[in-house]
């Protein structure tokens, strides 16, 4: 099937910006670059390429998308409509660092965990819009006329185009993997992934460093050293000190916690522990944690001799980096010993929870949300009963529940990946928390329920968002420490707000269920009238 298309249909010329060799060009550099040369040779260079290629690549995107949206819209508009849009919006995220926020949580929804920065430096790269805009003046001179043509280009371009710009390069986190020692000196695996499935799990899943002085600076394993060390038992859970044979160590699995044994391993005592609610909680501060019992877990520990005599400890503890213990019998913290991820997104180790209150800026915005959706429940709950008390139908609680759902659905998912995504979900969740609320206490004040009612509901909405906020207070304080006990207490608390709006509902006018209709008065039937006899004519005489 081929054919001219309408003279209006900006379609055939967008395709054609969007096929060529430049665009074309441009896609390929994306894609190569996120997926194959930033991990390879990291930096600046590789940096703002994605930058300059993501800018020639999405204003023709866009004008796409918008004359295949908006079929009569020429194509002379959505052009600049294009430019201009990828252009500012390119130039905020780059300059605002709660427009980056933003930009981040639309990307880790859209291609799982990823971090948009911003950089002034990038704004450099704004003049490859001019690459966008010399390829438009060529190819608006060749517009894809033919359906069959137009229908291959969009299957074949379309497609790799949106993923390219959506599904850009994942963030990397760095992983204690595993320790042990070659020839006397600590050795460490360091590896990295960007999600809690695609962690990696053993030491031989990272890459391994030597130490010559003593844990201070770090060398690359040579391949020989590579396959020494991975060729040794693994996981080493238990060691002693060379310089006391009673004196060992040993780790426990799914927890942040080593133990000691003056005794050669008959007794063991807890040397240094997180315990496991404020384990969850130190999880909680790094982006997308994922399980904190398995990526935040002691899983590997050595002892070696210091040069000043005595003996040091290194523990792996996944995603919380290395631990050390000094000559001195001090316990630390190390990260990841010097070792820097590019795009780690947390360049510093967390500071431990000490049970009391904490700076946890993401925790209040979703617990805040946690306690302004259930408000909402209760009060869609209510509109329900009133309307269909009322004798409405139960549509409008039905959709007001599905609204309630999906913000709950997207509450959960930030919940379990958090990611610096607190205030958006705060802004959606209390947006669609707001209509669903509107609608279901517009509806029935509309209807038969009197003023008095919406006053109470609201009343009851604010009783709610009080009561359940009252636990999200204290496991912000500390008490409860486990999220779980916090979340369950809230939901708890909106047992009464449901009892209240259960009441409220016959303060509205009931409609019997079933009203009996008068029969129509009887009347007589149908009688016609006699037909009259056509009296004749006489004869004429």
């Amino acid at each position: 099937m081929t054919g001219p298309e309408r003279t209006r249909d900006g379609a055939p010329t967008t395709l054609s910006w969007l096929c060529h060799p430049a665009t074309l060009l441009a896609l390929v550099v994306l894609v190569v670059n996120d997926h194959v040369l930033k991990a390879a040779f990291p930096g600046l260079v590789t940096g703002k390429l994605s930058d300059v290629a993501g800018l020639a690549l999405a204003p023709p995107l866009v004008a796409v998308l918008l004359t295949l949206l908006v079929p009569r819209l020429p194509a002379r508009a959505a052009a600049p409509v294009g430019l201009v849009v990828v252009g500012a919006g390119f130039a905020v995220v780059k300059s605002s660092g709660y427009a980056a926020e933003l930009a981040s949580s639309a990307w880790t929804a859209l291609a799982g965990p990823s971090l948009v920065r911003a950089d002034w430096t990038d704004l450099l790269t704004l003049p490859a819009l001019g690459l966008a805009w010399w390829s438009w003046t060529r190819a608006r001179t060749r517009p894809v006329r033919h359906r069959t043509a137009r229908l291959v280009r969009l299957l074949v371009v379309l497609p790799p185009a949106v993923l390219a710009v959506a599904a850009t390069s994942a963030v990397h986190y760095p992983y204690a993997l595993g320790t042990s020692t070659l020839d006397g000196l600590p050795a460490i695996s360091v590896g990295s992934g960007f999600g809690d499935r695609s962690m990696p799990d053993k030491p031989a899943d990272g890459q391994w460093q030597i130490s010559e002085d003593g844990a201070t600076t770090w060398r690359e394993a040579t391949d020989q050293e590579t396959g020494w060390l991975d060729s040794h038992d693994s996981p080493r859970q238990q060691a002693c000190a060379p310089d006391d044979s009673r004196r060992c160590y040993r780790v426990v699995t799914g927890h942040l916690r080593v133990e000691q044994s003056d005794d050669a391993g008959v007794t063991w005592q807890v040397a240094w522990e997180v315990p496991d609610a404020r384990r969850d909680e130190l999880a909680r501060r790094y982006p997308a944690h994922g399980d904190a019992r398995r990526h935040f877990s002691s899983r590997e520990v050595v002892v070696y001799p210091h040069a000043g005599g005595g003996h040091e400890v290194l523990v792996a503890n996944g995603r919380d980096g290395f631990l050390r213990r000094l000559s001195d019998g001090g316990w630390r913290r190390d990260g990841f010993l010097g070792r820097r991820y590019y795009d780690a997104g947390t360049p510093e180790l967390p500071a431990l929870p000490d049970g009391g209150r904490v700076q946890r800026e993401i925790d209040v915005w979703l617990g805040l949300a946690l306690v302004l959706l259930l408000g909402c429940a209760v009060t869609v709950a209510a509109g329900h009963l009133a309307i269909r008390r009322g004798g409405g139908g139960r549509w409008w609680g039905i959709a007001g529940a599905l609204t309630i759902l999906l913000a709950g659905l997207l509450l959960e998912a930030s919940w379990s990946q958090v990611d610096g995504t607190g205030v958006v979900t705060v802004l959606l969740v209390v947006l669609l928390g707001v209509l669903a609320v509107a609608a279901l206490l517009l509806v029935p004040w509309l209807g038969r329920a009197p003023g008095r009612w919406v006053g109470w509901s609201v009343g009851n909405l604010l009783l709610t968002v009080i009561l359940a906020g009252l636990p999200m207070v204290g496991w912000l304080n500390g008490t409860p420490e486990q999220t779980w006990a916090a979340v369950a207490l809230t939901l708890l608390a909106t047992a009464p707000g449901l009892l209240l709006a259960v009441r409220l509902a016959k303060l509205v006018e009931q409609v019997p269920a079933w009203v009996p209709t008068q029969p129509d008065p009887p009347y007589p039937p149908y009688q016609p009238y006699p037909q009259q006899p056509v009296p004749s004519r006489p004869p004429p005489r």
